[in-house]
């Protein structure tokens, strides 16, 4: 009996030194150990285990229309005889940037003397001087979605918009562009604020969040016709008033 036992014992004490090795040994991420001796074919299954077929619609806008003419002539020698015309789509990326130049009339009133400057509609500062090089709103809004929205690092948002679109940002300009975005935000916000403080009923919850290493929560609140949210230093009542306002009088849900 205790033979027995002892060879167990030294089975399972090199079993569990072979598991620690397994551990600390070098291995691709999520390896489950040996590949099988006979594994399944790769890829869709014919027949009844293909699965429901798809494909992606046919675009609702086509921008440009290309010929793709057939040769002729066969490789045999004959001549080829044209029975249809099938259409093909391809959605694809245009990777253009587009560079305007504004050329601002600027003067003074003869009367006062104050100075008067032009402006264009999609002009985004009035800047001139060293700051005349400016960034247009559409690079601002995608630089905001991918840093904001995708969760993407300012140097990886810089990278993005240097390679897919020539823009040369550096992670310094991308958040005071961000900074000033986020300035002109502030009425609309605050208007959101304002409509969730007089719904009748808002959903409320707050997770972790991190703000330059340091513990915070994101505090949302939703209601029927809006969502908002704030990053809070706390996850009590006074954080809840900063929300919605000490004089809410609606429902809370959770």
């Amino acid at each position: 009996m205790n033979k027995r036992l002892r060879k167990r014992i030294e089975r399972l004490v090199q079993d569990l030194e072979k598991a620690r090795r397994a551990a600390h040994r070098q291995a691709a991420p999520f390896s489950k150990g040996e590949p099988k001796a006979e594994p399944k074919t790769p890829g869709r299954k014919t027949g009844s285990d293909y699965g429901e077929p798809s494909s992606r619609p046919v675009p609702q806008r086509v921008d440009e229309v290309l010929p793709a003419p057939e040769s002729r002539r066969c490789p045999c020698g004959g001549t080829v005889q044209v029975e249809r015309t099938e259409p093909q789509y391809q959605e694809d990326i245009v990777r253009r940037t587009v560079v305007r130049r504004f050329d601002i009339e600027v003067g003074h009133c003869s009367c006062c003397g104050a100075r008067a400057q032009g402006r264009h509609p999609l002009q985004t500062s009035d800047a001139l001087g060293a700051a005349k090089v400016q960034v247009g709103p559409e690079a601002l809004a995608l630089g905001a979605h991918l840093n904001k929205q995708m969760g993407l690092s300012l140097g990886h948002t810089a990278r993005v918009l240097q390679s897919g679109y020539g823009l040369e940002f550096s992670r310094g300009g991308i958040y005071k562009a961000l900074a000033r975005l986020a300035g002109k935000a502030e009425p609309t916000y605050q208007g959101l604020l304002l409509t969730a403080r007089q719904s009748t009923v808002n959903w409320v919850d707050e997770t972790g969040w991190r703000v330059g290493g340091h513990s915070q929560w994101l505090w949302v609140a939703e209601s029927e016709l809006v969502t908002v949210y704030s990053i809070l230093p706390g996850r009590g009542s006074e954080q809840l008033k900063q929300l919605l306002g000490a004089d809410y009088d609606g429902w809370l849900g959770a």
